[in-house]
């Protein structure tokens, strides 16, 4: 089975690609939503993130994830710490996934592929391009928020120029460009290695 890991920034459009991959019956595995899940549900994972953060970081709902941004996202050092402690288990949970796929390819998307070393995990990187003014509207539609905050965003995230660097192949999303025809000349391109 060949690994693809798909990338992008925030309101590039990854999630859209990766509904894709799912319609042509290939599986995705969500990076970000298995983290979450992990955090609420293995002992050990809560164990260690309450030792760094304090025990005031769940509450009868589970994790509090507003409160564990507001004290990582402004300090590089605890942020690090806490993607040391996450970052592994998501990656052992892959692992585990992957042994449950039977196709010819499986997907793992991640906002944060080569940040986190997942990039290490798969055989081939996609990564998604969208022009930041269309990233920008994108999310705040989304999100109901403001531009400097998805800016900020935006500026903490690798940039596209160097996500395009280290990838394989490049989708552009740009409204412009259709991306089913895209995804199946890199599935073609994938079937040719």
């Amino acid at each position: 089975m060949t690994t693809i890991g798909l990338t992008g920034g925030i309101g590039s459009g990854k999630s859209t690609i990766a509904s894709l991959f799912v319609v042509y019956g290939i599986p995705v595995y969500i990076a970000d939503d298995a983290g979450k899940r992990l955090m609420n549900t293995a002992p050990h994972l809560r164990s260690r993130l309450t030792d760094l953060l304090g025990n005031h970081l769940y509450d009868d709902s589970g994790l509090n994830r507003s409160l564990m941004a507001s004290l990582i996202f402004h300090d590089p050092k605890l942020l690090k710490q806490v993607n040391g402690i996450v970052h592994p288990e998501v990656a052992i949970d892959f692992d585990r996934w992957l042994t449950q796929q039977t196709g010819r390819y499986a997907v793992m998307e991640s906002a944060i592929l080569f940040e986190s070393g997942f990039d290490r995990k798969v055989d081939v990187r996609l990564t998604v391009h969208a022009p930041e003014t269309l990233r920008l509207q994108r999310v705040m539609a989304r999100e109901q928020t403001d531009e400097a905050r998805v800016l900020q965003r935006i500026k903490n995230q690798l940039s596209d120029e160097i996500r395009g660097q280290r990838a394989d192949y490049i989708i552009i999303n740009d409204d412009e460009q259709a991306l089913i025809p895209q995804l199946e000349r890199f599935l073609v391109w994938m079937n040719k290695r």
